[in-house]
């Protein structure tokens, strides 16, 4: 940071704790050598000596050093673009399944490269230039997580934890930016007895979980399911749920939490939850589709939202646990930008609890919590409600305290960005808003609706925002027309509304091939992820570079 000089004196310059790594810092993962560690270093470099530019006045100008320095600070955010000033070009191309065989395109950004599962095992590759930063090698049958699609906001995740094998010869791998973090961990098939079935976990955790209790505790009362799925009645009484996370490379427990039973509609009780763990042992069918032993879980970098039979809860990756005052199949809890929480209760009028990162209640919010996809983190961060019963749209600091209240146009509100002090908006009718972020008051709207197409297409109107990215400055629209075909792109100045360039999408969606440079002519047919200030395309073919 920069000193002011006494009289007469030079600007004196020093770099604090945090500015800059250790030159002593330990090898390893996060040691000077790592691909993260020189990425951190290139850009305090920058972002110092830009500063410098400014002060001293150098031949860099004023205004290309604060445009470096934003597009250097955009690099680490969520949905942050260093720059999207131009149309986007394919830049690279990297050929190979993602998600091979049946699995899903997800994905994980960690420190600075993104990471697949391929034929190969799991590969990372260098966002700047498609090469393979490494490889680590996995059998058919490997589960790597967390991982999360293409188009999910924000899939960044500090570890991921792959298991493979079956039986004794179950194992996990912890893998960090770098590649593995430790040798594979042969997994005792004696904890599956006691402690659950293995599932990747977040932080370099293995999550396990079973009912406890006897098989006697167990009442369905006067719940029935028909073999068509049509259930009807109450469970009364039920086991409870106790999930573990131990260290996917010692073996360790972190935390064991206990998960109570409650009452739950026989609608809460279908075998389906034990499917979404990824084995029959989860689950105790009584008649037809009624499993009261049935959970589940949805596993991400920051949360582990569990479901099932009269369990509803959601515990963080330190074993906090969260949302346990709602109902089960009656609520949600979800996390935000900012490392905060929101429970949501889908009774009446939906509200909101909000949590802070350590569990600890900061507030509570009337609507569906909603935090920005793309955010340039310039101002302090805004939580939207949305009330579609009564049309209302409210914004909110993550303490809860209210800033606006606005009457909605259309339903089906999403949160696409906050971008300086302009909080950016769609409706399921596909129309963008900019908004005053301390006012709510409508700055700009953006209609990206075909005219040549008929008005009554569907309910999503011709186009509307499939994902949003942001430089700071620009904000970038991924469009799917209601007519198909490809994906297209808008780029729209955040402040404005005004269009900066346009790929229009609509073009025929071929047999995916990455090194055909020509279809980013004609559109997008994939997922968008932002690693490192670079925009990737990512399809089950393949990955390319955009810039």
């Amino acid at each position: 940071m920069a000193r002011d000089p006494d009289e007469g004196d030079a600007f004196v310059f020093d770099l604090v704790d945090g500015d800059a790594p250790a030159g002593d810092a330990p090898p390893g993962p996060d040691g000077p050598g790592s691909p993260a560690v020189p990425g951190r270093r290139r850009r305090l470099t920058a972002q110092v000596a830009a500063v410098l530019a400014i002060v001293l006045g150098t031949a860099i100008g004023v205004d290309g050093a604060l445009d470096h320095v934003r597009m250097e600070r955009m690099r680490d955010l969520p949905g942050g673009v260093a720059d999207l000033s131009s149309p986007l070009a394919q830049t690279w191309a990297w050929s190979g399944a993602v998600g091979p065989g049946e699995s899903t395109t997800d994905v994980a950004v960690l420190g600075d490269v993104l990471a697949v599962e391929s034929d190969d095992g799991l590969v990372a590759l260098d966002p700047h230039t498609g090469e393979v930063a490494w490889t680590v090698p996995l059998r058919d049958d490997a589960d790597c997580g967390p991982m999360v699609p293409a188009t999910w906001p924000d899939p960044a995740t500090p570890s991921l934890v792959c298991l493979q094998g079956t039986g004794g010869d179950r194992e996990v791998v912890a893998v960090g930016p770098d590649g593995p973090t430790s040798a594979p961990r042969l997994l005792d098939a004696a904890d599956a007895r006691r402690y659950g079935v293995a599932h990747t976990g977040p932080d370099g955790t293995v999550l396990r979980a079973r009912r406890v209790g006897p098989l006697s505790d167990v009442d369905v009362g006067d719940a029935v399911c028909t073999s068509a799925g049509e259930c009807t009645g109450t469970v009364a009484e039920g086991r409870d749920l106790v999930l573990r996370a131990e260290d996917a490379a010692t073996g360790e427990e972190r935390w064991t939490v206990t998960v109570p039973f409650r009452a739950v509609d026989a609608t809460q009780c279908t075998r389906t939850f034990g499917a979404s763990w990824g084995s029959s042992e989860t689950r105790l069918v009584i008649s037809g589709q009624l499993a009261p032993d049935a959970f589940g879980a949805r596993i991400t970098a920051d949360l582990v939202d569990l479901t099932g039979c009269g369990i509803q809860a959601a515990v963080t990756p330190d074993g906090t646990v969260l949302g346990a005052e709602l109902e089960p199949g009656k609520g949600r809890v979800r996390s935000l930008g900012g490392g905060e929480y929101a429970a949501t209760s889908f009774e009446g009028l939906p509200r909101a609890t909000l949590y802070a990162a350590d569990g600890g209640v900061i507030g509570e919010i009337t609507g569906y919590p909603l935090d920005a996809r793309a955010t340039d983190e310039s101002e302090p961060e805004t939580v939207l409600g949305v009330d579609e019963t009564g049309r209302r749209l409210r914004a909110y600091a993550v303490d809860g305290t209210p800033s606006w209240d606005i009457t909605l146009q259309s339903g089906g509100q999403d949160f696409l960005a906050q971008v300086g002090d302009t909080v950016v908006v769609t409706t399921g009718a596909g129309g963008v808003r900019g908004l005053d972020r301390a006012t709510g008051e409508e700055r700009w709207a953006w209609d990206g609706s075909d005219p040549s197409e008929d008005d009554d297409v569907e309910y999503f109107g011709s186009v509307h925002v499939a994902q949003a990215f942001t430089d700071g400055e620009v904000l970038l629209l991924l469009t799917e027309g209601g007519a198909g075909g490809t994906q297209g792109l808008v780029a729209l100045d955040a402040s404005s509304g005004a269009e900066v360039w346009v790929r229009a999408g609509g073009g025929p969606v071929t047999s995916f091939d990455p090194t055909d440079r020509g279809l980013v002519e004609q559109g997008v047919v994939g997922g968008l992820v932002a690693v490192d200030g670079n925009l990737l395309e990512v399809t089950p073919r393949g990955v390319r570079g955009l810039g």
